[in-house]
């Protein structure tokens, strides 16, 4: 690579999230790593349930939903412990506080880039607990934990959309039978593909504003034939 490819790539890397008002550098990335390089995923998940345990009953008191977004992506990289990558991690931390305040959001793109997630068993099996929906794909080039993958469209990925909003549109199904508020659960058409003027925007990498636009109309499209056929 030249020069300014890898400082193009070093950029994207170190780019964080949309609105965060820090610029990482190389050498502060390395520190915050080293900030973990004794602790173990025992003690890692230890930490998140004391930390769960003072917190959930007061979000519980003061009725807010605490959703746990999961491990992006969902194995160890640099040697960093990952602690909320699979289906038994979730529920682990949910069973430990079974309070509805204690949930989780489900990111079929994180969780996705496991070939052993099944993110529609999933939406069924742990949906009642589920306060947040990351709706995104990713294109899997290899069927081991810690594959290469890369950002898709919606609806062309590794991960089944069809049948996860499937899945969703049932678990709000039941919520409006059982008379729950929080039938509808809110959902945020995640990344997706730079297409049109997204390619000379100049935005924030991974966040394109008309591929997620398209990806929107596409889930809701999914998403109110689901209903239709149900």
């Amino acid at each position: 690579m030249s020069d300014a490819d890898k400082q193009r790539l070093a950029a994207s890397v170190l780019a964080g999230l949309p609105g965060a008002a820090d610029t990482l550098s190389v050498d502060m990335v390395w520190e915050h790593l080293a900030r973990y390089g004794d602790i173990s995923s025992e003690r890692l998940r230890r930490h998140l349930f004391d930390f769960l345990e003072e917190v959930v009953p007061v979000a519980a008191r003061l009725g807010i939903r605490l959703c746990c977004h999961p491990d992006d992506p969902p194995f160890s990289l640099m040697g960093l412990p990952r602690i909320m990558s699979t289906e038994a991690d979730y529920r682990a931390m949910l069973d430990h506080l079974p309070d509805a305040a204690n949930g989780m959001t489900l990111c079929s793109g994180a969780l996705g880039a496991r070939p052993d997630n099944d993110l529609a068993g999933i939406m069924r099996r742990l949906g009642d607990r589920v306060h947040f929906l990351h709706l995104r794909n990713v294109r899997l080039e290899g069927d081991g934990v810690g594959c290469s993958f890369y950002e898709s469209e919606h609806l062309d990925g590794s991960v089944d959309m069809i049948d996860l909003i499937k899945a969703i549109v049932d678990e709000e199904a039941r919520r409006r039978a059982s008379g729950r508020p929080d039938a509808t659960i809110p959902m945020r058409p995640d990344h997706g593909r730079d297409i049109l003027d997204d390619l000379n925007r100049g935005g924030q990498p991974g966040y394109p504003l008309i591929g997620r636009l398209k990806g929107l109309a596409e889930l809701r499209g999914v998403g109110a034939f689901a209903e239709s056929a149900s």
